[in-house]
Order: structure tokens, then sequence, then C-alpha cells
């Protein structure tokens, strides 16, 4: 009886000085990244996963649901909102173009990162939401708000106040099999949480979705409906290198998470490939190796700080490869360098072939631009180059946005641009050579955008030229700020080009 009361006590001195030392812990992460803040909660809290000759997903599924939140997002009566096509393709290539209507209310899922409530879920989730409401798995409702939002990778960090909430663990998708089994789990059709399973089918797949800058036209549709492939949109800056899975995926699943049987989350949920809208056999999810880069940026800085190697290509293949009259049949050929960007300063030039990345071997173009895509402007990035049949590597220092579309006339403008506070954007006049880019006689570039101010939630990216505002052809920010109406409830037309192509607003 003595023997067991020793082993009592110092059962319980053992725990007191754990949870003594987490709560030490937590008190000094406010300075971590989210990945650091989960190797400290993890190190004191491992995930037990039996380890049964069986496939068994039962402790897996057990140490995440708790983590799943349902995501509910209401939107005001003057809000406008695209339909996302994320959950149902069919219904977006099926609609006939222009915008729509906004729902009143719409539901998705989302993945608690840290004890104090940091969760990430996929950008169509919350954009243009006026209010943002999370169940979490106690059935609480608590209100969050929105910490970056990215609509070229389709990922949203949200915030909810909280203390010692379940956290799903980040895994590595670098890791992640064909053939692996895999759960998905989500709130689907507004359903309670619900995990299905599945196998990864395939890595670094593009669908396409992401690249949608404008509704596709009749003959696009029909196109995709005999082939199954969507349109592309040249210029994109969308970064697509889904892992795809058939453990059903249905509309409500967006945000929520797809972990591997050691319950390691590595993606998050965001698209399925449908004819009707709901499960017929694929889900893709965003890797969560590109994802940690961007909630960092988020958390930093509240938007994405990306950098590029600047230039355009295209993948290639047996048929391309003889159009061309080159004997490489693999790699991406570089068909464009922006002239001040990092390639062009690295020596790359239209007709190389890039072959690696970083040492690694590339096929498609999600190969290369995941890799990118973890990385910031001011980082240097080893690429292995063919041209006229040698290899030769080079090192690449990443920049941001402005050195692709802006000649620096254009970017001089950004710092100078006049801010319009209604709009919630600086305007500074198009050069010359940008106008003639883009084949307009008059226009405004948009040279920064606030975070959370109007522009932003129409995704109204900086380095765009407005054109007309209201009808009234623009060169100024007097001229812009002279064609809106003058009347709060006046509606505002915005017409403007950029490097997906034209684009029209209203709002």
């Amino acid at each position: 009886m003595k023997k067991i009361g020793i082993i009592l006590i110092a059962a319980l001195v053992g725990g007191a000085s754990a949870i003594g030392a987490y709560k030490l812990l937590e008190r000094n992460t406010d300075g971590m990244t989210l990945a650091e803040r989960q190797n400290v909660l993890f190190a004191n809290n491992p995930i037990k996963i039996s380890s049964a000759g069986s496939v068994d997903f039962i402790q897996a599924a057990s140490a995440v649901s708790p983590a799943v939140v349902h995501i509910r997002t209401t939107f005001t009566s003057s809000g406008r909102r695209v339909e996302s096509p994320f959950d149902m393709m069919e219904e977006f290539f099926g609609g006939g173009g222009g915008m729509r209507s906004a729902p009143r209310a719409a539901s998705g899922s989302g993945v608690i990162l840290t004890p104090d409530g940091y969760i990430v879920t996929n950008n169509h989730v919350v954009e243009n939401s006026s209010k943002i409401e999370v169940i979490l798995s106690d059935r609480r409702k608590v209100e969050a708000t929105v910490v970056g939002r990215d609509p070229n990778t389709d990922l949203a960090l949200i915030k909810v106040d909280g203390a010692n909430l379940p956290v799903v663990k980040m895994g590595n998708s670098d890791e992640v099999q064909v053939g692996e089994w895999v759960l998905a789990v989500g709130f689907p059709l507004d359903l309670q949480t619900t995990v299905t399973a599945g196998i990864v089918s395939a890595k670094a797949r593009k669908i396409g979705i992401l690249d949608q800058a404008q509704q596709p036209t009749r003959e696009e549709y029909e196109e995709y409906r005999r082939t199954g492939k969507l349109p592309e949109r040249p210029g994109s800056r969308s970064i697509e290198s889904y892992i795809q899975t058939d453990a059903a995926i249905n509309p409500g699943n967006s945000g929520g998470a797809l972990v591997n049987a050691n319950g390691e989350l590595i993606g998050i949920n965001a698209a399925i490939a449908s004819q009707s809208g709901r499960n017929e056999g694929y889900g893709f999810a965003i890797p969560i190796n590109l994802a940690k880069k961007i909630l960092e940026d988020f958390k930093k800085y509240g938007k994405v700080k990306r950098g590029y190697i600047g230039v355009s290509f295209r993948e290639l293949d047996a048929d391309y490869a003889k159009e061309l009259g080159v004997k490489e049949i693999s790699g991406l050929y570089v068909s464009d360098v922006v002239p001040n960007g990092g390639g062009a300063a690295a020596g790359i030039k239209a007709g190389d072939i890039i072959k690696k990345v970083q040492g690694i071997e590339i096929f498609d173009s999600p190969d290369l631009q995941e890799r990118i895509g973890r990385m910031s402007p001011g980082d240097k990035v080893e690429l292995t180059i063919m041209r006229d049949g040698k290899s030769r590597d080079v090192t690449v220092t990443l920049k941001g946005d402005e050195s692709l579309d802006q000649p620096k006339t254009a970017a001089a403008g950004k710092a100078t641009g006049t801010s319009i506070e209604q709009l919630g954007a600086s305007f500074a006049p198009a050069s010359t050579a940008l106008k003639a880019k883009y084949g307009v006689k008059n226009g405004v570039v948009v040279s920064s955008v606030a975070p959370g101010k109007l522009f932003d939630s129409l995704d109204l990216p900086e380095g765009i030229i407005i054109t007309s505002v209201n009808g009234k052809p623009v060169n100024s920010s007097a001229d812009v700020k002279a064609a809106l109406p003058t009347s709060k409830t006046g509606m505002t037309t915005v017409v403007a080009v950029g490097p997906n192509g034209n684009y029209t607003f209203k709002f």
C-alpha cells in the first residue's frame, strides 16, 4: 500500500511538472513561428498511434477530429461575391458568365494550428465575408478575424480568442507517397465532423482552378466538357501543386484536414473534380509544406511576400519538343524572360530548358512553382538549365511582384501614388511603356492596396491598370476620384487590364 502511495505521489509530481513546463513554454512562444510552436507543443504531448499490422485509423481520427472546426460565414446584403468554383466546378462552368448574387451564408472547415486559436482554411471559404463564425468541437461558437488570405494559393489564416485548444500536428508533405492511406476530416454538406479514408492518387497535380481570372466562355466550357481540361490563363501567378486523393470530399470539406495514418496534417482540402458538384472520386489538397510559408507570411505581414524567378515557361513533351525542334522531352521550356527579373540577372535566356530546382528533377510546372512558392524575395535558388545541349547551374536571386509587370517608371510611381481612402488604394499614372504593353491609350496603375479595404476585398491586385471608372477614361488619381459617384448608394463600374486579361468590377 505504501509503495502504491509513493507511485501515486510521483505521478502527481511528474504530471504537475509537465503541466508547469508546458505553461512556461506557452508563455514564451509569442515570437516563435507556427511550426516552432507546434514543435514545442508536440515534444511535450506526442501523438500516440497504434503500430498494429492492419490499417487502423481510429487513433488518428480521434487525435485530429477535435481540432477540425466548422466555419460559417455571412455576407452583407450590399456585398458582392463570385460563387467559388472550388466545391462545384460544374456550376462554375455552367453559370453563363458575369457576377452572381452573393449568398447570405456559406460554410466550410478549418484546422486549428496553435492552442491560442490560429486556424488555417481556404481563401474561398472566408473571402468577402462580413462575419466569420467558428464552431469548436465542444460546440462553442466564437467569432474569428482574418489574419491574411491569398487567392493565388487559396489559403487563409484566421484567428479566434482561445486557450488550450486542440491542435493538429503539421507533417511533411514532401514525404507523402502515392498509394499511402490518408484521411479527410471536415464538415461536408453541413454535416457534423466527418472522417473519410482513401489513398494518395497523385502528387503535384495542376487542375487550372486558380487560373480563372474571369468566367470562361461558352466555347471554353464546351472544350472542358469534351476534354476534361480547364482553359489555361497565361500569366497567372497562381500556384497549384495539389495532393490528389480518392478520400470522399464534398462541398463543406473546403479548408479541412488531409492527414496521414499518423494523424499528421499533410494538406488542406480545397477542391473536387466533379461533373455534379458532389464527390465523384477525386479531391485535391494544398500541400502543408507550401502552406507553412504562406501562413507565416500572414502572421508576420498580413499578406504573402512571394519571390519570383521572372520567366514564362511551358512544359515540354514529345509533341512540343518536336514543334520547337529540341531533343529534350522533359523540363520547362523558357519562352520569355522578364527584363528586370531575377532570372534575367542570373543569365537565363529564352530557349533555355529548366531541368532541376535545388538539385531535384522537375517535369511539370507544379514541381517548380511549389518549390519557389515556399521562398521569399531575396532568397537564392539553384537551377539546372539546358542550353545548346549543355547543362549548367545558375543561382537566381528571387524578386518580388514589382519585378514582373511594372517597368521602373511605373514602380517609381508606386511610391508617389495618390491614395483614395474610400477605395482603399493608391494610384499612379501608367507609363507610356506600360500602356503600350497592354495596348491601352490611357490608365492608372494601382500602386498599393490597403489590407481589409474595398479593393482588397474585391481582390483587385497591385500593378493592375484601371482604364475607366463609370465609363470615364482615367489618367490620374484625380480622374478616378472625379468619376466616382457622389452618392454612397451609387454603383461604380471599374474597367481594368492586367497579366490575366481584361477585368470589369462592379461595386
